[in-house]
């Protein structure tokens, strides 16, 4: 739904309130002394922690968090923007019009159908357009290694299953769902060998992400997102083991001093529950 006259002229209203509001706070004689020290580096882990808040209240469903936490997120993003401004870099504004240029320009079958060969949303060869307009927004930036802008600071298993897709591109991949599957059992032979026969702390630890990257690749193949699905399968652990926990106190049964083989009776008990 398009947005009326009035509607955007509030929008706009708040957006400058907003960035009012960050100015105030870094004002060097009148602002907020924890804001005015901060740096890109001290407020890039705030960063990622409303990230992750904005995932978990789209996970829970919850539209009220939801919208909360787009707003400390977008405060992230004029927090960085307003340092920048005042290093002279860019400015709020800025990083606006260039994440809309971006796009404008990766999006031709909407904004300019008559250029574009394929003017229909639901064409097949967009995805193959799209990673071509990435692949020469890349060589433009002096990014000509395949991997380059993967950024390093991602997640485990966010940046392997980036950089797995990537390496797909090329044809480097299993057309099939079974050598995915051979290969996690030939990683999980490989860590059980080295830890039966040689016990080296640094194969371990090679051979451990061996195995979990090959569980990646699975989760690719599956169309499956590792990094939710992982965070899903804890908070189900969290919830049974809590459950667990109760049935046992319920039981007469101490936490701490339950023998294995009765926590197990109490776990399997806590996964009829949940």
């Amino acid at each position: 739904m398009s947005s009326t006259p009035s509607s955007y002229s509030c929008q706009k209203k708040n957006i400058e309130r907003l960035l009012q509001v960050m100015s105030e706070l870094r004002h060097p004689e009148t602002g907020c002394p924890w804001d005015i020290e901060q740096t890109f580096r001290t407020i890039a882990p705030y960063t990622l922690e409303e990230t992750y808040e904005v995932i978990e209240a789209i996970e829970d469903d919850d539209m009220a968090a939801l919208k909360e936490e787009l707003g400390d997120l977008l405060f992230q993003v004029v927090f960085h923007a307003r340092m920048a401004e005042e290093t002279g870099h860019f400015t709020f504004d800025d990083v606006a019009k260039t994440i809309a240029d971006k796009m404008v320009t990766r999006h031709p079958h909407v904004f300019s159908p008559g250029e574009s060969e394929n003017d229909s949303s639901n064409s097949p060869s967009l995805p193959q357009n799209w990673e071509e307009m990435k692949a020469a927004e890349r060589q433009v930036k002096g990014q000509l290694e395949l991997f380059d802008d993967i950024p390093k600071a991602l997640p485990a298993l966010v940046r392997a299953r980036k950089v797995q897709s990537r390496a797909a591109r090329t044809g480097f991949d299993w057309p099939e769902l079974h050598p995915v599957l051979d290969k996690i059992m030939e990683e999980c032979q490989e860590l059980k060998d080295e830890i039966s026969y040689n016990f080296s702390r640094e194969r371990i630890e090679e051979e451990t992400g061996d195995l979990l990257f090959s569980v990646v690749n699975l989760a690719r193949h599956l169309k499956v997102d590792p990094e939710s699905t992982l965070n899903r399968a804890t908070a189900k652990f969290q919830k049974r083991f809590l459950v667990m926990a109760a049935l046992l106190e319920s039981r007469g049964a101490d936490l701490q001093e339950s023998p294995l083989d009765v926590m197990e009776a109490a776990w399997q008990d806590a996964k009829k529950d949940s």
